[in-house]
Order: C-alpha cells, then structure tokens, then sequence
C-alpha cells in the first residue's frame, strides 16, 4: 500500500513538474531568412581563416541565431559548414545586431536562420 501511495506520488509530481516546466519556457517564433536579413541593423562579415585559405577551403556555412527581445544575439547554433569556417562565421553572427522582432506589439525572441558564403 506504502509503495503503491509513493509510486502515484511520484508520478503525479513529475506530471506537475513536466507542465510547469513546458509553459515556463519561452516561445521562440521561427523567422524566415528574408526577415532576418531585413530586421539585420549591423552586420559583422566573418573573418576568412588562414588555414582555410592555405588549404582552399570554401563553402557556405548554415547557422541559426536565437535573438533575444532586444534584437542582441543570445545564442548561435550551428546548422552545417566546414568546421575550418563555422567558428569565424558564429563569432561574426554573436556580433549582429536587429530590429526587435514583435508579436501583438510585445517584443519577442525568434529563431533566424543565416548562412555565410566563404569565397577566395
């Protein structure tokens, strides 16, 4: 009886748990391309890496900022490209600047999509 009592109290407070959980994390609206570059205010290119260019590496680099209610990047995940590029092309993005994105007229944080071509 003990032990049937603790596994449904278990249960029901990982139930609560996983709600509270669920709505206190903060929405974030997915954005397109266009609208990222468009709401864009300062834009820092990635530096071409020597190694990159000692060895002729070109590519395009896919990344997703995660930009915060006051249009500073807060996080940058990177999607796909040569890991020679990736780290100067994240650095360059931590470095942007945006209009903040709004929703019903309240700030909000989006998830925009940026790609760097890298080109000798």
């Amino acid at each position: 009886m003990i032990r049937r009592r603790r596994t449904v109290w278990w249960l029901v407070t990982t139930a609560i748990l996983a709600v509270i959980f669920a709505f206190g994390q903060e929405a974030i609206k997915k954005v397109t391309r266009a609208e990222a570059m468009q709401a864009a205010t300062s834009k820092v290119q990635p530096e071409y890496p020597p190694m990159a260019k000692q060895f002729k590496v070109e590519g395009v680099v896919e990344l997703e900022a995660v930009v915060g209610e006051n249009g500073k990047v807060e996080k940058v995940n990177i999607l796909s490209g040569n890991a020679l590029l990736t780290r100067p092309a994240s650095d360059a993005l931590k470095q942007w600047k945006f209009k903040p994105f709004t929703e019903a007229d309240k700030p909000v944080k989006v998830l925009a999509p940026i790609s760097f071509t890298f080109r000798l």
